[in-house]
């Protein structure tokens, strides 16, 4: 029997030699030969392997057929596969150890019907090449799983438009309710707010909208902020820079508001020219480190809106010739793992608990699915207590 690219191979290999398994026809076919020999013809015996031998080509059953053959009611099938306390313990085990032999497998989509419900969430986070919306995800998915349901991942690359697509896309795979980080261009959230008409509900975390009736998880970076600047008050500084996110990332502003509180605490002038902004690309990180720069008096710690950022000024510092947390301290948000690989880290950073934050917001999420139809009192704003890290190098 001649091989040809018609048919599809298969190949294991054992200690005594091999099969090659391929299907013609829709049947399924298993030819055995010799140790490390695979002919380009077979002319050996053929075997042809019934479908119930075989999961891998083997249709799944139906109730129908497994009612037919116990000689029982589909109902009672459906109930005995569900543990229903109606149906009796022998027959319970009879239909659901036939189930397991003609490899029965629920059908999703009628389930998902009857209960009204795809057991799908959506996730939109900016980008999952940061190390702290990839830590999120981890969070969504283990709450996600833990509820048997399916979690759908879109990227907005923090592009408002990107997001408003992948947001119409996830409506119209009908998914059961959506899990937000906002991209740093989102100024308007009608395509959020219009998900209110097909009963799906979005719950935001970190990146969170300016909306009052918007569920929300983040973690309290005003107070953080006070403790950053407390602490570099402590440690003898006087003249403190701040860099600051887009204006379109609420705690951008929650940051700086406690920066301004803590130095009018400590009885320092908070000074406009010590608050720059980025947009977060390295470009703009550079070019806000650099008016820090030409201040007349240079700030001796500059505060950064996250490790990334912290870096970036770090790098640009770097390269004109300063000690980097000798000459000027730089400390930081979100406390990513990936500072502890480097020689020269922020001296501190807030951590953020993004697996904590993207849990929370998940169970929310479920919270509201699970009681769209009951009174149930489920708090619109959840916040986290962030803490300052000190990096020991």
């Amino acid at each position: 029997m001649k091989i040809t690219k018609r048919y599809r191979l298969f190949k294991n290999y054992f200690a005594t030699g091999g099969f090659i398994l391929f299907v013609h026809a829709g049947y399924p076919f298993l030819i055995r030969y010799g140790i490390n020999h695979v002919p380009d013809s077979v002319a050996f015996y053929t075997l042809y392997l019934q479908r119930d031998l075989l999961n891998m080509s083997q249709k799944p059953a139906t109730i129908k057929e497994i009612a037919r053959k116990l000689k029982v009611s589909i109902s009672t099938v459906s109930r005995a596969l569900h543990d229903h306390p109606s149906i009796g313990l022998r027959t319970k085990m009879q239909v659901q150890q036939l189930a397991k032999e003609m490899n029965y497998e629920p059908n999703l989509a009628a389930v998902s019907f009857k209960q009204g419900k795809t057991m799908t969430l959506g996730a939109i986070l900016p980008n999952l090449g940061e190390e702290f919306f990839s830590i999120a995800i981890n969070g969504i998915e283990d709450v996600a799983t833990k509820n048997k349901y399916t979690v759908l991942i879109g990227q907005s690359h923090d592009d408002v438009e990107r997001e408003k697509q992948i947001v119409d896309t996830m409506r119209r795979h009908r998914v059961d309710g959506i899990i937000v980080s906002l991209a740093k261009t989102t100024r308007e959230y009608d395509h959020f707010q219009q998900l209110k008409n097909y009963n799906i509900p979005v719950v935001f975390f970190d990146r969170i909208p300016d909306l009052p009736d918007a569920y929300t998880v983040m973690c309290n970076l005003e107070n953080s902020s006070v403790e950053l600047v407390d602490w570099l008050v402590a440690e003898g500084h006087r003249h403190i820079g701040f860099i600051k996110g887009p204006d379109t990332i609420i705690q951008s502003t929650h940051r700086m508001q406690g920066y301004q509180q803590a130095l009018k605490k400590h009885k320092i002038k908070p000074e406009n020219s010590y608050i720059v902004t980025t947009d977060l690309t390295r470009k703009k990180t550079q070019d806000a480190m650099h008016k820090l720069l030409a201040l007349k008096v240079r700030p001796t710690a500059v505060i950064a809106f996250n490790d990334y950022v912290a870096l970036d000024a770090m790098q640009y510092a770097r390269s004109l010739g300063i000690h980097i947390n000798k000459d000027i301290s730089f400390v930081s948000y979100a406390n990513l793992p990936l500072t502890n690989y480097l020689d020269e880290p922020p001296v501190a950073s807030v951590e953020q608990f993004p697996y904590q934050q993207a849990e929370q917001a998940t169970s929310v999420l479920l919270q509201l699915i699970n009681t769209r139809n009951a009174d149930e009192d489920i708090p619109l704003k959840t916040v986290l207590e962030s803490k300052m890290v000190l990096n020991k190098k």
